[in-house]
């Protein structure tokens, strides 16, 4: 089936970029989001037509994403009455793009099936420049036919593709995503304030060790924005708090004690507790130089 008509739901600071992407490349967008002010905007940038429920966004779609907050968010979005198991017409790819649980993903995929809709999880890596640039690593579970339909629609968004197996293979690889994005977190943050302490120029100490096996995308991309005080959120705290529970829990099932995660975890929660849940991931080291006044 070729794919015209898109729905988006979910337009935060990703969504909205990659909502205004499918539209830029001829896609007919129609979007829900609860700000309805906002879609005003996409309307006005990108050409997308804003609508006041998740009905009207869905019903003549041919493929709907989803990117939206949380777990409890993606199963209001699907499964509440006026959702897309209830609105979306028979046949249509929904594609949900938020970090979400595995198991969430295996249940959507076959509520879908018995709904005549097909679903797969798709989870991003790349933050706000990622989203912004198209340059996105999309994550997928789901069957092999549907991702050869949505490929064209991923690759306005993204730039490294890969069908990881059945659904949730996306959502257990983006958990070992950020696995790897919690310890480059915490490393790169106390780097700076080990050469802070040292009395080292922190500009040139990542440009000497940024070429070298410390090498990382948080380590160029965000390592620079935390030392120039840019706190603004590309991924929020408290989303990488419900990223960080969502792969503890994961973990204990599979019976694998993660330390590392559960102490970057309790930094990001004393983050919160401290009323920083709303800065990006980077203001970590904000609240290490907090703590020692």
């Amino acid at each position: 089936m070729s794919i015209k008509k898109v729905a988006w739901i979910g337009t935060g600071v990703m969504g909205s970029q990659q909502a205004g992407h499918l539209a830029k490349n001829g896609y007919e967008v129609s979007a829900y989001t609860h700000k309805y002010e906002k879609l005003l905007e996409l309307e006005k940038e990108f050409g997308i037509h804003p609508c006041k429920t998740i009905a009207e966004a869905v019903k003549d779609a041919d493929a709907v994403f989803v990117m939206v907050g949380y777990p409890s968010d993606v199963r209001e979005v699907f499964c509440d009455e006026g959702g897309i198991f209830d609105s979306a017409k028979p046949g249509t790819l929904c594609i949900d793009m938020t970090t979400s649980s595995p198991s969430l993903a295996k249940e959507l995929y076959e509520t879908g099936k018995q709904r005549g809709v097909r679903v797969m999880d798709a989870p991003v890596s790349g933050g706000d420049s990622g989203a912004r640039n198209a340059t996105l690593s999309i994550m997928v579970g789901g069957d092999e036919a549907d991702f050869a339909e949505a490929m064209p629609l991923f690759e306005c968004m993204g730039k490294n593709i890969i069908l990881m197996g059945p659904a949730g293979s996306g959502q257990h690889t983006k958990a070992a995503n950020q696995i790897a994005v919690a310890g480059a977190t915490a490393a790169y943050t106390e780097a700076l304030l080990y050469a802070e302490k040292a009395g080292l120029d922190p500009q040139k100490m990542l440009a000497a060790i940024g070429a070298g096996a410390a090498g990382s995308w948080q380590l160029a991309n965000m390592a620079p924005r935390a030392l120039a005080g840019d706190f603004a959120p590309g991924f929020f705290v408290k989303h990488f708090i419900k990223d960080m529970k969502i792969v503890k829990e994961e973990s204990e099932k599979a019976g694998v004690e993660l330390e590392m995660l559960n102490a970057v975890l309790g930094l990001y929660e004393q983050m919160a507790a401290a009323g920083m849940e709303n800065a990006g991931t980077q203001a970590l080291i904000d609240y290490y130089h907090k703590r020692e006044k």
